[in-house]
């Protein structure tokens, strides 16, 4: 056999030219690129508040990463995840804020409500103390939350049925007693009703939000490339109108 041929066809120049399975195509210019995952169309934050200990954690972890954690430490200030979610044929990308329970850290966690679109309000079915709490919790939306926010009451830790010290239609009745205010029971740890909690939210801001609104959010998707913000924005003065008394 000729050296000279085998050099040329080596060199890619000769009727023999490497074929498709080369090494040399299919790591090279043979392997397809991949394309860029498409942006979140724009972005929702929604901020989950309760007292201490009633799952606020477990209910974020849980729709995020499809994780329990049995003993959860508590919440210092404030923490967040990323999730993103395809609803009415738009990509959303929700920041979820976890707040502290401890009222020592209410001055720290009442600057996020303001941007909140969307409002999760949690207590233990199981601790009838974290139920007698929700005015309290009601009254911090009502100073600090838009008026236009959507408001979810959710009765976590169902699996504890039979520790039940709050019945659901206690849960029913406060909720109706507020404008707007959804009610719902779920389990983290069951993994019961908590993906159909946080896109049921998502879906009732979809839904209110004005079309001219949402086009001006769709027509700035950029903000959804922006880091996520490190500190809460300033805090809001006092809101006049008060959702209940």
């Amino acid at each position: 056999m000729d050296p000279g041929a085998a050099l040329q066809r080596r060199a890619g120049g000769g009727g023999g030219g490497l074929g498709a399975g080369s090494p040399a195509l299919s790591g090279g210019q043979g392997r397809r690129r991949k394309q860029p995952p498409r942006p979140a169309d724009f972005k929702l934050q929604v901020i989950i508040i309760g007292s201490r200990g009633v799952g606020k954690t477990s209910l974020m972890e849980r729709f995020t990463d499809d994780t329990f954690c049995e003993a959860c430490k508590s919440t210092v200030g404030v923490d967040f995840k990323i999730k993103t979610v395809e609803l009415r044929g738009k990509k959303i990308r929700l920041q979820i804020w976890d707040t502290a329970g401890q009222e020592r850290f209410n001055s720290i966690t009442s600057a996020y409500y303001r941007s909140a679109k969307g409002i999760i309000l949690v207590y233990d079915i199981t601790k009838k103390e974290t139920f007698d709490d929700l005015p309290k919790w009601m009254k911090m939306i009502d100073k600090y939350a838009s008026e236009d926010a959507e408001l979810l009451l959710v009765g976590n830790k169902l699996d504890c049925e039979t520790d039940r010290e709050i019945t659901r239609q206690q849960g029913e009745k406060f909720a109706q007693q507020i404008t707007g205010m959804r009610f719902c029971e779920a389990s983290a740890k069951d993994n019961f009703n908590v993906d159909e909690i946080f896109l049921k939210l998502v879906d009732d801001i979809l839904k209110k939000m004005p079309l001219d609104i949402l086009r001006n959010e769709l027509s700035n998707s950029i903000l959804s490339l922006q880091p996520e913000p490190e500190i809460p924005p300033e805090l809001p003065p006092p809101r006049p109108h008060v959702r209940c008394c």
